[in-house]
């Protein structure tokens, strides 16, 4: 963990970089690996193609930022990386944002400890590529 979602309203994906996007997103989230371990991070796009907003208007427009998160984090710490992700989304559609209706919102929330199951091999192929588990500055 942590897993990010980032959906978006499918008139979006020819004004925006979703790639972009997605590193923006994860980026902010991990910081410096300090919190929340590099290794750990899925983050996926989801374009949605069935959605109404607002009035129904064509152009409008979503993005929507779930960061699901395993417990152990201080409600401060937990705090500061949701407004860093969602400053950092703001940032990244801020030209989007002056130019046409959109929506942008981040959601965090703790996985379940208990129906929670999970297992992956990432580290051992960040250590054979020769990637570094945390960020470097």
């Amino acid at each position: 963990m942590p897993h990010i979602w980032v959906e978006y309203s499918a008139n979006l994906e020819s004004r925006i970089d979703v790639s972009g996007l997605l590193k923006t997103t994860q980026d902010a989230l991990i910081g410096d690996g300090a919190i929340f371990p590099f290794a750990g991070a899925r983050t996926r796009g989801v374009p949605v193609a069935n959605y109404l907003i607002v009035d129904g208007h064509p152009d409008n427009a979503f993005v929507h930022v779930m960061l699901r998160i395993a417990k152990g984090r201080s409600d401060e710490d937990k705090k500061a990386a949701a407004r860093r992700v969602f400053d950092a989304v703001k940032a990244y559609l801020a030209a989007i944002s002056a130019a046409s209706p959109l929506g942008i919102s981040v959601q965090m929330e703790e996985a379940d400890e208990t129906l929670n199951f999970k297992t992956s091999n990432y580290r051992d192929y960040l250590k054979q590529r020769g990637t570094p588990e945390k960020p470097e500055a």
